[in-house]
């Protein structure tokens, strides 16, 4: 047998995706998404994404208290027609298990590239918030002005909590104590 490609994994109608298509999408290096139905392609990330996700991963780790975890690249499962691969979430030990996430994080980072800007400050905010993650970060890895947008819940909607650029620290209190200083993340990664 072949291997799989997304003609083999598309619905069979015209109705619309649903996590269980993404399921049998190829692992052929693209990044699958859903959302409210429909399928969103990203290419693989470039090494700058990876090096900063890492470096904000290695931060985040550092500064986690016990009983809860530091997950790269999780499936988190939204709905039965959305479901993202955030590229760092923060979440209790007590909901991992199985292949996916399906309980909402305390902490959501998409680091921004030119393919994800639009959606990662519209479409994903917002299903994010609707999904109840306490804080949502959005990573700008720009080696000449990188910066950090941070969203926290309030009442239900997402406020604006920090918006960061370059030497300038974030310390944040959700979903725990830790200073993120933006030019820290991209020292010495040369522009894209």
């Amino acid at each position: 047998m072949g291997a799989m490609t997304i003609a083999d994994a598309w619905p069979p109608t015209a109705r619309p995706f649903t996590t269980d298509d993404l399921d049998r999408m190829p692992d052929d290096g693209h990044r699958f998404e859903l959302l409210d139905g429909v399928l969103v392609v990203s290419p693989r990330p470039t090494p700058i994404h990876q090096v900063v996700a890492s470096r904000l991963g290695y931060v985040l780790r550092q500064a986690c208290p016990a009983g809860l975890e530091v997950v790269p690249e999780p499936a988190v499962m939204i709905s039965a027609d959305t479901e993202f691969d955030p590229d760092i979430i923060v979440i209790g030990l007590e909901h991992i298990g199985g292949k996916k996430i399906t309980d909402p994080p305390l902490l959501a980072v998409e680091i921004r590239s030119r393919s994800t800007a639009l959606i990662d400050l519209g479409k994903k905010k917002s299903a994010y918030e609707g999904f109840g993650v306490e804080s949502y970060w959005i990573v700008v890895p720009a080696a000449d002005q990188p910066e950090l947008i941070v969203f926290e819940l309030r009442d239900g909607s997402y406020e604006q909590a920090a918006h960061v650029l370059g030497n300038e620290p974030f310390r944040a209190e959700r979903p725990f104590p830790v200073e993120v200083v933006p030019s820290r993340l991209v020292a010495g990664l040369l522009p894209d």
